[in-house]
């Protein structure tokens, strides 16, 4: 099936007068679908072996934003009284807009530059003139899958897993209704896999899904693997109500482990780890300073519940990544993950449940944890005693990002603990790959 995104509307970051292949595999000469994903895998280990000398990069952490009226383009059309939209005002914002709702200033972000986005977000809250328009100063790579890969030769790297941009704003306002997540999210992963097809094996985007929903979750997983997409974000959080260890959330695992799916766990506006009393920051468009500070909680929680709730014991095959939630947590996560175990089953007299493996192997066997150049990933690997479950990231293009992480890892402090790819390339590509299934 394919749809068509209408032309007209203004400025940089839309796709105008072509034709969207959403979902159904795409025949060739040689009956093949163009879209099985051991072709794109293939693609991708090309590239690498054209690599010159040495560790292949693969990126955990970058943003692909989505374009204006992506959502409105590709949502079903039933539902597009549901899509998310981009809104301009008389004073030259655009802001994100759900159902009247305003959920977030759609703004361009520089690596290095978060100043300045906190300097336009006083200006709008003070209702001065922008100063500019978004769409006049969107650059082509942040949004563009060829430009993307043109940007990927510049900077080193030979792949990029890509998670949305204005995605990471809205899964929690819009939680009061479900057909909006559901519609929303789909339009996004329809987009992932228009991605997956023009990124030659190099591009990964990371769709986005939900639990409620495990009819429609298994749905969008045989469309999204059918169409080469091999990551999902999901949030680790509650599923009304129940943890994700729940015995009525097992079969989604089974789902993700059959389509070759892997969930991962990245920093956005989703249900919240603490009572909604803890955030009194008053802006509800400001990222709460709560959030920002205990970053990881929410990634540690829902690794907990599924490791000693027997999840990752009865499904091995799982794998779970944690991006941008930083690094810094896990030596000491781990560490008191298997001393919470032990000190609870000797006081309780028993265990939650029967598990083969020490807790924290579980979290070395199936999962892992992209890491900034500033967390000294070396230093982290030293604390985990060796255990190598690291990911390099850039978080390109976001203003907390570089645009020169190859530079970044090999610098170091002070000289100690740099690193580069043919150092470490488990960090630089080989645990990327493991969630990618390479």
């Amino acid at each position: 099936m394919a749809t068509n995104a209408p032309d007209g509307r203004r400025g940089a970051g839309k796709r105008t007068g072509m034709s969207w292949t959403v979902f159904e595999p795409v025949p060739t000469r040689t009956g093949t679908s163009r879209r099985e994903p051991y072709l794109t895998r293939t693609s991708g280990w090309a590239y690498a072996l054209r690599m010159p000398g040495g560790t292949a990069v693969i990126d955990s952490d970058q943003h692909l934003v989505e374009y204006r009226g992506m959502w409105e383009d590709l949502a079903d059309p039933s539902h597009r009284h549901e899509a998310i939209r981009m809104v301009d005002d008389d004073l030259g914002y655009t802001t994100l807009v759900w159902n009247g709702t305003r959920l977030g200033l759609v703004d361009v972000q520089d690596p290095g530059n978060t100043a300045g986005i906190g300097e336009r977000h006083r200006r709008f809250r003070a209702r001065e003139p922008a100063g500019h328009r978004y769409d006049e100063t969107l650059p082509e790579d942040h949004w563009e899958p060829h430009a993307r890969l043109r940007k990927l030769d510049e900077i080193g790297v030979a792949e990029a897993i890509l998670f949305p941009n204005y995605g990471l704003l809205w899964e929690r306002r819009l939680n009061c209704s479900l057909g909006a997540i559901r519609t929303n999210m789909a339009a996004w992963n329809r987009w992932c896999v228009t991605v997956a097809d023009e990124g030659d094996g190099r591009l990964h985007p990371v769709a986005h899904l939900t639990l409620r929903d495990l009819d429609w979750l298994e749905a969008q997983l045989q469309s999204l693997a059918r169409g080469g997409v091999r990551l999902a974000m999901i949030a680790p959080a509650l599923v009304d109500t129940k943890p994700l260890s729940h015995p009525d959330l097992d079969r989604s695992w089974s789902l993700f482990v059959d389509h070759g799916v892997t969930p991962v766990f990245h920093v956005a506006d989703q249900p919240r780890p603490f009572d909604e009393a803890w955030y009194t920051d008053q802006d509800d468009m400001a990222i709460p300073t709560l959030e920002s500070v205990f970053l990881w909680t929410a990634a540690a929680l829902a690794c907990t519940d599924l490791i000693v709730n027997g999840v990752l014991e009865r499904h091995p095959d799982l794998r779970i990544g944690i991006v941008e939630l930083s690094a810094v947590w896990v030596p000491m996560y781990t560490m008191m993950l298997d001393g919470g175990v032990d000190f609870t089953s000797k006081l309780n007299g028993r265990t939650l449940t029967d598990l083969s493996l020490r807790p924290s192997e579980y979290f070395q066997r199936q999962v892992r944890v992209s890491s900034f150049s500033y967390e000294l990933p070396a230093r982290l690997t030293n604390q985990l005693g060796g255990r190598d479950i690291l990911m390099c990231c850039s978080d390109y293009p976001h203003s907390e990002g570089t645009a020169s992480p190859l530079e970044d890892y090999a610098r170091g402090l002070n000289g100690s603990y740099a690193v580069t790819p043919d150092q470490a390339p488990g960090l630089f590509h080989d645990n990327a790959a493991f969630l990618l299934r390479q």
